[in-house]
């Protein structure tokens, strides 16, 4: 059982700027305003295995995640996969190219593998709620990872 998400925006900026800001892993409390904290756990720079501790402000309160980045392809794709609960989340990013700028997407999927009856029950009513609010934080963190590009950070 799964729930995706996916968004795409165009940013005014060239696609190193926007790659640069995306893989900005100890960066990432200057530039999301929805992290606040990060904590390296393992590789230098940004590569595949590259591992830290994010903590974001969620449904109005802080929840820390390890995250690892687990495809690379630089200038171009990533994808970073975390898992809690018994659940696995997965973050994808494609930068391309498009007219003077860049067209940011950004999937986003968790999936609960095969939950009981209880776990399903829960997660149809909770997942509506849970969606709109991981649609709002990805669409915020597309918006300040533009901001970042244009600035030039």
């Amino acid at each position: 059982m799964g729930h995706h998400v996916e968004l795409s925006r165009f940013v005014d900026a060239p696609p190193d700027r926007v790659w640069r800001v995306l893989t900005s892993v100890d960066s990432a409390p200057q530039i999301l305003s929805g992290v606040q904290s990060v904590e390296r756990l393992a590789g230098v720079g940004y590569e595949v295995g590259t591992r830290w501790r994010e903590t974001r402000t969620m449904f109005g309160r802080a929840a820390t995640e390890e995250m690892t980045v687990t495809a690379v392809e630089p200038g171009r794709h990533t994808a970073v996969e975390a898992e809690s609960g018994g659940v696995r989340y997965r973050t994808e990013f494609d930068v391309a190219p498009e007219r003077a700028g860049t067209t940011l997407t950004v999937r986003f999927s968790a999936d609960a593998g095969r939950p009981g009856r209880v776990r399903r029950a829960l997660t149809a009513l909770v997942a509506p709620l849970a969606l709109r609010a991981t649609r709002k934080a990805l669409h915020q963190d597309l918006d300040d990872i533009a901001a970042a590009a244009r600035a030039g950070i």
